[in-house]
Formats: structure tokens, C-alpha cells, sequence
């Protein structure tokens, strides 16, 4: 079988290799072959790999409230993670996780070792640089001796304003340090602040300035919640369906101005090619960051044991296994629509063939024809 070689632009990064012309293609609808980049960044690809994340989390929610839980960078460490976003972001997750687990322990507020499922997400509506944690906490977690499950008030989970002051200083102190241990680079407008001094007078205004820390009980329950931070777990920044327009002129798109009420939030932003280039690319992570972790007792490593004995203490029984994406797929035949095992995209069965035999199909349309689909 022949190899083609395939230029794929995502955001303004060139992805090339050599491979089969099947490898990565399905059939659309129209008979038009696209190819799957499978990007972690693509607004298209990996909806399958969403959609596990998505049952498996769900599998392991528990009969308890379950609180939303936002932590947000101010504006002026936001603007020296560009050049350093493994060490702020990874800063970011700590911080947050420690002061959710420490002040859930202390006795004075819940007394409990709880769990957490966080989830980072780097741009605003617009595509702007916006870091910030999305964290999922069960309303409750183990006795500090693991007797007992100790659950929260139905409508508090703890108090934002001690949450704030306690991530703003885990967060003041653990960017001292990455600074001390040469961990941080600097560029132009912010290259004085390789400094010492320097450093600690930038940071200065925010030990005294109010961080944002947002906890509510999610509204429609844990699932609405899920849903929400799985449409994010897999890609960033934008979604297809925002897009209106694109030609040499720009690129349109629809975003949410939340200073307004109403039908009129959402508005149309369009922006050059460049421009728009740049934005997405702001969000494209280093290579082997995590944007999903957990913590506590849903920590990876004794999450399960974990979800069995808290269902032990709440006398609950666990769920049923339940296969929803494969009560999505229709029947196989030679004429249906089926989800492209790879991406989930929508792939026209045009052959099957055992192992080893070779296929009697071939690609008969020119390269100068083929769609590259990238969106």
C-alpha cells in the first residue's frame, strides 16, 4: 500500500510524517477522505477518548453533593507563565490541591480527607490567556482514622475566603522558590525580573490583594458539571461550533461577553489569521503535561479501593457497568455511519478484510482532491 505524506496545520504547528493513506482516513459522508490528526489540542479529534473520561468519572461519583470548585491566577503570574508554563501551571495545581485538602482536614472546618478530580483550563471565551483549576470535590470524605464517612453541609463546602488567603500564600511561596532555584525564564518587558529583588517587588501587590476562589454546589448535579469540564479534557480553547467564518481576512467566531446579561452575551469576535494563530497557540501545553489530575482519595493509585470503601461507609451499592457509547453506534452494515474508532468522527465503512489479506479498495480520487480536515 502506497504512503502519502501528510502536512497537517493545527493552530499554526505543521505536523508531517509518512504514513498509510488508511492509516488515519475515514469516508464523509459526501465521500470525501479526511485524516485524523489525533492532537491533543485538536478542537476535532480524540471526542472518543472524551466520552471514556467522561463514563469512567461518571462510574465513580458517589450518592453526596458534589461542590464545583475554581482557583484563577491573577493577571500578573498569567502573564509570566507564557514562557514558563509547566512550572506556573504545575504551581497552580499544588497550590490548589494542597489548600483544598489541608483546610478539609482541619477539624475546625470538616475534619475529612476528601477527594479531588482537577482539571485545567488556560483561556477565556475570547481565547485569551485566562489559567485557572476546575476542581470536583465529593461533599464529604473519610474520618481522619478512615471509620467513618464524614459528609458537609447539603449547601457549604468550605469557606471561599479561607481558601483564597491559603492558596495565595502556597502560591507566593512555591513561585519564591521555583525563582531561588533558577526554575523561571524571562523575555523582554519581563526580563528584569530574573532579578531577586526585583521578583519579590512584582509580587508584592498580590500578597495583599484578594484571589479568586469560587465554590458553589454544581447546579443540575455532578453529571452537569462533568459534562461541562469533559467537552475540555481532550482539546482546548474552542470548539467547531463557535467558528462562523474563516477566509484570508480573518476568523470569525462566536464568545461569551459575561459583563453582559441576556441574548446579547453572546457576541461575534473576528480576528486576523495571525492573530488568531497566536491566541490558540497560547493554550497548547508543554509536551507530557498532565491537564487532568487527582487528589486524595481519588488519587489514581487508590482510587478504586478507595470508591469501593466509601460506598462501604455510605451503605450504597455500586452501579451498574453501563456502555453508553456503544448504544450510540448503529448497527454495522455495509451503508451505516460509524464512529471512527480513532477520533470518533463520523467514517464510512467502505471495506472489511481479515488479517493479512489485502484490501481490494483504493483511493481513487487525486492527492490534489483530498481533503485535510484539522478543524
Amino acid at each position: 500500500m502506497g504512503n502519502t505524506s501528510i502536512g497537517l496545520w493545527l493552530g499554526g504547528c505543521r505536523y508531517s510524517r509518512q504514513l498509510p493513506i488508511t492509516e488515519f482516513a475515514h469516508k464523509t459522508a459526501n465521500g470525501e477522505l479526511t485524516i485524523s490528526c489525533r492532537d491533543r489540542h485538536c478542537p476535532k479529534c480524540l471526542g472518543g477518548a472524551a466520552r471514556e473520561w467522561l463514563a469512567a468519572r461518571e462510574a465513580d461519583l458517589l450518592p453526596v453533593p458534589y461542590f464545583h470548585v475554581l482557583f484563577s491566577l491573577p493577571k500578573q503570574i498569567a502573564n509570566i507563565a507564557y514562557h514558563n508554563k509547566a512550572v506556573i501551571y504545575g504551581i497552580l495545581f499544588k497550590a490548589a490541591a494542597d489548600t483544598l485538602l489541608t483546610i478539609a482536614a482541619d477539624p475546625e472546618h470538616l475534619g475529612a480527607r476528601i477527594g479531588i478530580t482537577a482539571v485545567l483550563h488556560t483561556w477565556g471565551s475570547a481565547l485569551t490567556h485566562h489559567p485557572h483549576l476546575h476542581m470536583i470535590v465529593p461533599g464529604g470524605g473519610f474520618s481522619l482514622d478512615g471509620s467513618r464517612w464524614i459528609s458537609c453541609r447539603p449547601d457549604f463546602f468550605l469557606p471561599v475566603q479561607v481558601l483564597s488567603r491559603l492558596f495565595r500564600r502556597l502560591c507566593l511561596e512555591q513561585l519564591a522558590a521555583a525563582h531561588d532555584a533558577g526554575r523561571l525564564q524571562f523575555f523582554t518587558v519581563h526580563a528584569a525580573l530574573a532579578d531577586t529583588k526585583a521578583f519579590a517587588a512584582y509580587l508584592a501587590p498580590l500578597r495583599d490583594a484578594e484571589w479568586v476562589v469560587y465554590a458553589k454546589e454544581p447546579f443540575g448535579g455532578p453529571e452537569q458539571v462533568l459534562r461541562y469540564v469533559a467537552r475540555h479534557t481532550h482539546r482546548v480553547a474552542i470548539a467547531n461550533s463557535r467558528l462562523i467564518a474563516i477566509d484570508h481576512e480573518g476568523v470569525s467566531f462566536k464568545w461569551k461577553d459575561y459583563r453582559v446579561d441576556g441574548p446579547e452575551r453572546i457576541k461575534v469576535m473576528t480576528l486576523a489569521p495571525e492573530e488568531f494563530i497566536r491566541r490558540f497557540l497560547i493554550h497548547v501545553l508543554p509536551a507530557g503535561f498532565h491537564r487532568i489530575r487527582h487528589y486524595g482519595l481519588l488519587a489514581s493509585s487508590r482510587r478504586r479501593q478507595n470508591i469501593a470503601r466509601a460506598r462501604q461507609l455510605l451503605n450504597v451499592a455500586a452501579p451498574q457497568p453501563h456502555h453508553a457509547a456503544a448504544e450510540n453506534v448503529p448497527p454495522a452494515d455495509s451503508t451505516s455511519l460509524r464512529p471512527c474508532p480513532c477520533c470518533s468522527g463520523r467514517m464510512f465503512v467502505i471495506e472489511v478484510f481479515a488479517r493479512g489479506r489485502t484490501p481490494r479498495y483504493r483511493a481513487t480520487a487525486p492527492v490534489r482532491d483530498m481533503r485535510i480536515d484539522t478543524s
